[in-house]
């Protein structure tokens, strides 16, 4: 079995390590000109295909790459992005890595076990054991974050938005000038808590600082 690499291991100019996938964004001029691509990308991966998860847009390209046996990162998916990064600069495609993200949404309560089966349930998703995941990854992934609080009015779901490192101090500053505050940096650059005018939380994260 392939070893899992960590995140300090890979440096790849056109992709970001989120939450356990290498990302990256390729702008393109056209839907056909994006179907192009990726069939460029399919004819590349071959066999490895099962490594890729691909998001075809007007005017972009999202691709994420993993190797699910180690459940991360592996040389064979850091090889297969470098691959894709030369078919991207092959047909003109700018790569825009300071543009991807990862969204999910957490929920806050003392008793997960109980109520991830809930979740699971509407959302028609799998349970993971720890988070709910949507197995065709249209849906955002719901994580459950453990809580002693049980007061019926504490805020119960918030959003981690995790950003490439280079991105997140404009992320949060941006915020800040929107009218938010910075409610706790004491895990930076993990993670940042911030919080609307209405006092309604969020988490700008990154992949460092959680070692």
């Amino acid at each position: 079995m392939a070893a899992r690499l960590g995140v300090r291991e890979v440096d790849l100019t056109d992709w970001r390590w989120l939450l356990g996938a290498l990302h990256a964004r390729f702008d393109t001029r056209s839907f056909g000109d994006g179907a192009a691509f990726i069939d460029a990308v399919a004819q590349v991966a071959g066999a490895d295909d099962d490594h890729l998860n691909v998001d075809l847009r007007v005017g972009h390209v999202r691709i994420a790459l993993r190797t699910a046996d180690v459940d991360g990162v592996t040389q064979q998916d850091v090889l297969l992005a470098e691959s894709i990064s030369l078919l991207a600069r092959d047909r003109g495609l700018v790569a825009r890595p300071q543009r991807v993200q990862v969204v999910e949404l957490a929920l806050d309560t003392p008793v997960a076990d109980s109520v991830r089966p809930f979740w699971a349930a509407v959302l028609s998703g799998r349970d993971g054991g720890s988070d709910v995941v949507d197995p065709a990854q249209g849906l955002l992934s719901m994580w459950f974050q453990a809580t002693d609080s049980t007061a019926r009015d504490r805020q119960r779901f918030h959003l981690d938005v995790t950003v490439p490192p280079e991105v997140a101090e404009e992320r949060i500053a941006a915020a800040v000038a929107a009218g938010g505050r910075v409610v706790d940096d004491g895990r930076s650059p993990a993670f940042v808590v911030l919080a609307d005018p209405d006092d309604n939380a969020v988490c700008i994260c990154t992949e460092l600082g959680r070692e």
